[in-house]
């Protein structure tokens, strides 16, 4: 609530309020309640009124959600896409019936997307939502930019599990040495060779832990 500036305060009820008071717990900070603070924080929330902001993120959070919510008829890996304003989650799932989280692929997109200079992260116990929370200023027009982006990617990414699918098959049919032996290769699934192309990709590029969506 300081847009930077490090202040903080408590939203409770009177009755909890009054407990605190009651307990004969006493609180004290060195910096608390200062005026420079104080100033910057209700500054802070006079702009927030007069702009409108809560009404634009609402808006704006609404129109990111139903686009990215369109984007789950064109790709399968999308199992799910929630949020609430402009703190948006992309779900990515390897099958939407045993909702195997696709980590690895979470983390292909979100290195992917920096090459367009798009700064998302990755949340979830196993790290396979996409993360947005993009800053107040962000417009309908930043989100068309995103979903374009993140729509590419995907498809990008369906297409090489096609070129894996293809490898692998040939492959499994072998190939002969030169002096007539059999070479003897290894078998390898679809499945193995997403694996391989996706830990290349994690293991090349350095992963982002920023929150925000950047453009």
């Amino acid at each position: 609530m300081g847009n930077g500036h490090p202040v903080s305060a408590v939203v409770t009820t009177a009755e909890i309020s009054r407990s605190f008071a009651s307990s004969g717990m006493e609180y004290f900070s060195t910096f608390g309640g200062n005026p420079v603070s104080c100033a910057i924080a209700l500054s802070v929330l006079e702009v927030i009124e007069k702009e409108g902001l809560r009404e634009k993120a609402s808006i704006v959070g609404n129109y990111m959600l139903n686009s990215l919510k369109k984007l789950m008829d064109r790709h399968e890996l999308i199992g799910d896409v929630r949020g609430v304003g402009l703190f948006v989650g992309v779900d990515l799932v390897r099958d939407r019936l045993t909702r195997e989280p696709a980590t690895a692929e979470a983390t292909h997109i979100v290195n992917r997307l920096k090459e367009d200079r798009i700064l998302i992260s990755s949340d979830g116990p196993h790290r396979n939502v996409l993360k947005f929370k993009p800053p107040m200023v962000f417009g309908t027009d930043n989100v068309d930019r995103l979903v374009q982006a993140l729509d590419e990617a995907l498809s990008e990414l369906s297409a090489g599990e096609l070129i894996l699918t293809n490898q692998s098959q040939n492959r499994s049919k072998g190939s002969m040495e030169p002096d007539g032996t059999a070479a003897v290769e290894e078998e390898s699934s679809p499945e193995v060779e997403k694996a391989r192309i996706l830990d290349q990709s994690a293991s090349s590029h350095s992963s982002t832990s920023g929150d925000d969506v950047a453009l």
